[in-house]
């Protein structure tokens, strides 16, 4: 398979985004001249491999949890462009059918769409999954965000303080609140069930926020130094330039009922300069 290259979106004189059919994926936000997204400078663009960074879209199961591959097969399939139709705001959009190799893992016939909404200081990225099958079916979904960040050693996540989590860096373990912002003190990885609050992410330098719509979970991860360095296409060092904060349906599974769909969404707000 030849990956068809990445298609481009200019927002201002200096504010863009960048997706690749492949994975329907973000690889580039631009925004009040700076870049918001990590993407790393090992990143595989290959067949069947996940690129490392961006944005990429978790579906029809995340992580193990199905009989496909890890994280579905959504980010390492080709998507078919739509950007400019049927819209009369600047966007990117990308569309993916069930075909002969997603069948393999998932016998259900859908179409899901990806959309890539910038405007002023915000970035909206919405996934919508159509039942277009005769029965039923369930899926899980996330949006792998990777936000770029000065330093992991002063960044925090702010408004998870009053939420149990689960840590799969822990074999699953159930931890109850802390009272604290997400500071990155090794490997993080965690999902917080049923987050409802906005949530901020700063890094000394700058402040984002981050809202959902229709996700009713969030995941929190960095490898950590010692994951980090078993990681083929992530560099010395760039785990400190990069936090994912991921809008997600794991624990309770979207459940689709013939012809209807679904859609949930991450919104990622700058905020101000924190000095």
């Amino acid at each position: 398979m030849t990956l068809a290259p990445p298609l481009q979106l200019n927002v201002g004189d200096d504010d863009r985004i960048e997706a690749s059919p492949f994975g329907a994926h973000a690889l580039s936000w631009r925004c009040q001249g700076r870049e918001r997204l990590y993407l790393s400078p090992r990143a595989s663009f290959g067949e069947g491999k996940a690129i490392r960074g961006g944005v990429p879209v978790v579906f029809p199961q995340f992580g193990e949890r199905g009989g496909g591959p890890r994280h579905g097969f959504a980010r390492i399939s080709a998507w078919e462009p739509l950007d400019g139709l049927g819209s009369s705001a600047p966007r990117l959009a990308f569309r993916l059918r069930d075909n002969e190799h997603t069948r393999l893992h998932w016998p259900h016939r859908f179409e899901a769409e990806l959309a890539l909404e910038p405007s002023d200081n915000r970035l909206r990225i919405a996934l919508t999954v159509r039942n277009l099958d005769d029965a039923a079916f369930e899926f899980t979904a996330a949006l792998h965000t990777y936000l770029r960040v000065a330093d992991i050693a002063g960044t925090l996540v702010h408004g998870l303080e009053d939420r149990p989590y689960f840590d799969s860096a822990r074999d699953g373990k159930h931890v109850e609140a802390t009272d604290a912002p997400v500071r990155f003190e090794g490997e993080v990885d965690r999902i917080y069930p049923g987050t409802r609050r906005v949530l901020r992410v700063t890094d000394g330098e700058q402040m984002l926020r981050v809202e959902s719509e229709g996700f009713a979970d969030t995941v929190v991860w960095n490898p950590g130094a010692e994951l980090a360095a078993g990681l083929a296409d992530l560099g010395p060092g760039e785990h400190r330039h990069f936090v994912c904060v991921e809008a997600a349906r794991i624990l309770e599974p979207v459940r689709l009922e013939p012809g209807t769909g679904w859609t949930g969404a991450q919104h990622l707000i700058v905020g101000e300069t924190l000095r």
